[in-house]
């Protein structure tokens, strides 16, 4: 875990980390989340909508964008004040992902950092975009 302070953190700086989407981790995002939508859990269905398999749940996919935040960019030093996500292209069981932020604005006097993210698959194609505001610790 990383544990950047405010006054550590300048604008370009990076930090990544890659995950793969598992069976289970759908499985457990449907228990936690009560989402039971046939796209994301029967096979069949997503495939007669037009997809290879089961579409990976979005909100599974951005909630990456939570770990970037407090164990990345700036990590245990960090307070998420709003994530805002676009899903770019759909995300399947065995995707890895590369899940990328730069420090796009520091605010010293909020102690605020805003943060660009974006998740990629393994093809190297943009499937998550982001806007990450965190508050840090000075």
């Amino acid at each position: 875990m990383n544990s950047y302070t405010l006054s550590e953190i300048q604008k370009g700086l990076t930090e990544n980390f890659t995950v793969t989407v598992t069976e289970e981790k759908m499985q457990l995002f449907c228990q936690l989340s009560g989402d039971v939508s046939p796209i994301h859990m029967d096979e069949d269905y997503a495939k007669g909508r037009g997809f290879e398999g089961r579409v990976c749940y979005g909100m599974l996919g951005a909630s990456f964008f939570s770990t970037l935040a407090g164990v990345y960019l700036p990590g245990e030093h960090c307070l998420l004040h709003s994530v805002e996500s676009k899903f770019v292209k759909p995300v399947f069981i065995g995707d890895t992902l590369t899940v990328t932020g730069v420090v796009d604005e520091v605010n010293d006097t909020f102690g605020e950092i805003t943060i660009k993210a974006t998740i990629t698959n393994q093809h190297g194609k943009k499937v998550t975009r982001g806007v990450i505001k965190a508050g840090v610790a000075k």
